[in-house]
């Protein structure tokens, strides 16, 4: 089954492509299935490492009859992708065409501060950039719009996505990360009114404009804000702040370097990510036994492309922890929805033997209007045990004491997470703010395992 891409002139109202966005709960797995079988042959014949995994392993392509099938391929992860590239350089064997069939490359420093590439092909940016522009209309992004884009452009996989809200016929300003007076003085000359960056970032700058004096009902034009890079924009709480402070409605995307841009994000609905299903096959595994979990319950994420040729990525193992839902969505649109992402395998505290996610913490701090959002997690080992402590900040004006505020935070945390924690109260703008992705977790501990 396939489908013509679309463009501003023959986009209806509501879907960037009705037909396939709109297609049946069958008709998506048949063309899932197409699209794996072609994509898995299309690896083992132009990678090397593919090739010889798939034979190490005693699996084929030609044995793919269903999607099921996809769990009996090896898994790959961040530490395969930097390894290979680094013994077959400039960007490993696990690429499936040759150099000069790549038009473009995004890359991320990885824990070695090596960057690992992505490659793509000129169709791969195509297919790119045309599904961003399906996700820019799917959150309500329209020609008549000014889209501010304030995401890093130096090799981030994000910085391109702007060519999805150009592609749709928005006027698009390239601002990146530039100095926040300088954003903000760009977002009021052009009266942008949409604009692309990381939650904490969005909050940071909104604390900014009004230091600075500006109104930003009245001065700003901002009515729609997307985030993405931390899970602040799926967590009700984060987002209801971030909403409140800028008088915008706010949209939560995903993305990762290894694969492209944004890969799933909000429609206007806000009930949860839709996925790109046709273009990258999703599993949810249990972190503990590697089986599929039920619909609604957490795991990690597991990525297969279903179209990228010059670097597939087959069972790539993200460290995402996420939960799905495949319940109809009030939009219309049928694909997959995520959840958010709830937290990362290497961020997650295990607490007298309770998973604890900084986000976990947040849903908790968002909520609380006595507090000013800020938060930290301070871990230790005291006698062999991990403890943590949960350093907050009181708002400006606060009336009551440290003493009770930490105490109601403290039981609201018990209650929503099982976790009691030790929590410090803090002055307002006592703790850092981030200027790209908040760090939330202080670890204290010597000689912890990875």
């Amino acid at each position: 089954m396939a489908f013509a891409r679309r463009s501003p002139s023959d986009a209806d109202p509501i879907y960037w492509d009705g037909a396939l966005e709109t297609q049946s709960r069958a008709d998506w797995d048949g063309l899932k299935l197409a699209l794996l079988q072609s994509h898995l042959r299309h690896a083992h014949a132009g990678s090397p490492y593919y090739r010889a995994s798939f034979a190490a392993a005693g699996v084929h392509p030609d044995q793919v009859k269903s999607l099921d099938d996809i769990r009996r391929f090896p898994f790959i992860d961040k530490t395969v992708v930097r390894d290979r590239q680094l013994a077959v350089p400039p960007f490993g064997d696990l690429c499936a065409v040759p150099e000069r069939d790549i038009v473009y490359i995004s890359a991320s420093s990885g824990s070695t501060g090596v960057p690992t590439a992505s490659p793509f092909t000129a169709g791969d940016f195509d297919d790119w950039i045309d599904y961003e522009a399906r996700q820019f209309w799917s959150s309500g992004l329209r020609p008549t719009d000014r889209y501010c884009h304030s995401l890093n452009f130096s090799l981030f996989v994000g910085g391109p996505c702007v060519l999805g809200a150009q592609k749709l016929g928005a006027l698009s300003i390239h601002a990146g990360t530039v100095p926040s007076e300088k954003l903000l003085a760009i977002l009021s000359q052009f009266q942008a009114t949409a604009i692309w960056t990381t939650p904490s970032y969005a909050w940071y700058l909104g604390e900014t404009a009004i230091k600075e004096g500006l109104d930003i009902g009245r001065d700003l034009a901002i009515r729609r804000i997307f985030v993405a890079g931390e899970p602040g924009g799926s967590i009700p709480e984060t987002r209801n702040r971030i909403e409140a402070l800028w008088g915008a409605s706010v949209y939560d995307y995903y993305g990762l370097s290894d694969i492209f841009g944004s890969c799933a994000g909000m429609c206007e609905e806000k009930h949860g990510l839709h996925w790109a299903e046709d273009h990258i096959l999703v599993e949810v595994l249990d972190t503990r036994t590697g089986e599929a979990v039920a619909e609604g319950e957490r795991g990690e994420l597991v990525l297969t492309t279903l179209k990228k040729t010059a670097r597939p990525m087959i069972r790539f193992r993200t460290g995402d922890i996420v939960s799905f839902t495949a319940e109809p969505c009030a939009c219309g649109r049928t694909s997959i929805r995520m959840q958010g992402v709830h937290g990362r395998l290497d961020d997650m505290l295990i607490i007298k033997g309770v998973n604890l996610f900084p986000s976990d913490v947040e849903a908790v701090v968002r909520k609380d209007h006595d507090l000013t959002g800020e938060y930290r997690l301070v871990v230790e080992r005291i006698d062999h045990l991990d403890h943590v402590t949960i350093e907050i900040e009181r708002v400006h004006g606060f009336n009551g004491t440290d003493e009770e505020l930490a105490r109601r935070f403290g039981h609201h945390l018990k209650a929503v997470t099982g976790v009691g924690a030790q929590v410090k109260v803090l002055a307002a703008d006592s703790l850092p703010r981030a200027t790209h992705k908040a760090k939330r977790v202080l670890d204290r501990r010597s000689g912890v395992w990875s």
